[in-house]
Parts: structure tokens; C-alpha cells; sequence
């Protein structure tokens, strides 16, 4: 597991430094509430390793994370029945990261919440679409 970090919020949270409203733990994850909620229900899905973003993270460690955010969206489904779950991950400022540790918001949703995550959906040019496909292949390898 990569070492924790002193001024991690989430690392801090694992340690046990700081309490938290834990909803699931095992030797990868941790799920717990969002003490800044949305809506009734927002929670958080970390891995115990420090991992500054999905890029940093280890691979096993996202495979848990998206385990432990499925069964913590059903929950959260059954508990408060929202209109809707969206699963929210930010890498970077300019995404609206603001905590330098990887975590998944299951982001329980109501109709008309203005929560600002849509976008319009209009025609792309696929003549760029396609190279930009082409780029992003490329890179991969």
C-alpha cells in the first residue's frame, strides 16, 4: 500500500485520525459519507492506498473501488430513493478535484436538483471526432 500522506485529508480518515460516518471497510476501501452532501445519501469511495488521482492509482485498487461504489449505490438506492445515482470521479483542478486522493461521490440524484454535471448533447464534427480517436489510440500504445 503506497504510504499515507501527512496532509491528506482521506489518509488522515484511514488512520483514524479524523472520524467519519464509515459505511463499508475492507482491505482496499473505504466508503463513508460526504460531510459536505449534495443531496441526502452523497458518499465517498477511496482506496486505503494514496493515489493522487486515477493515473496514480493502482489498477486493483480502482477494480475495488468500483466494486465497493456498486454495492454503496444499491444501498443508498434502498435508503433514500433517490430519482437517480450518478458516480462522480474528478482528476485535476480544472475537473474540480479538490482532494488530492482518488475517490469515487456516489451522487444520489433528484429531478431538478441543479447539480451542474449534464451538458448538451449536439452533433460533434466527426471528422475531428475521428482524429481525435485516431490521437487517443495512438497514445495508448
Amino acid at each position: 500500500m503506497a504510504a499515507p500522506h501527512d496532509d491528506c485529508i482521506f489518509c488522515k480518515i484511514i488512520a483514524g485520525d479524523i472520524p467519519c460516518f464509515k459505511l463499508l471497510e475492507d482491505e482496499r476501501v473505504l466508503a463513508f459519507m460526504d460531510i459536505n452532501p449534495f443531496n441526502d445519501g452523497h458518499c465517498l469511495v477511496i482506496p486505503k492506498a494514496h493515489a493522487e488521482n486515477l493515473h496514480a492509482a493502482a489498477d486493483d485498487d480502482l477494480a475495488a473501488c468500483i466494486a465497493a461504489a456498486k454495492r454503496v449505490a444499491g444501498a443508498v438506492e434502498r435508503a433514500v430513493a433517490p430519482d437517480g445515482i450518478n458516480l462522480v470521479q474528478a482528476n485535476g483542478v480544472g475537473a474540480g478535484q479538490s482532494v488530492f486522493h482518488f475517490h469515487i461521490h456516489v451522487f444520489p440524484r433528484r429531478a431538478g436538483d441543479g447539480a451542474m454535471l449534464n451538458w448538451r448533447q449536439e452533433p460533434g464534427d466527426m471528422a475531428r471526432i475521428g482524429e481525435l480517436a485516431d490521437e487517443i489510440r495512438a497514445a495508448m500504445g
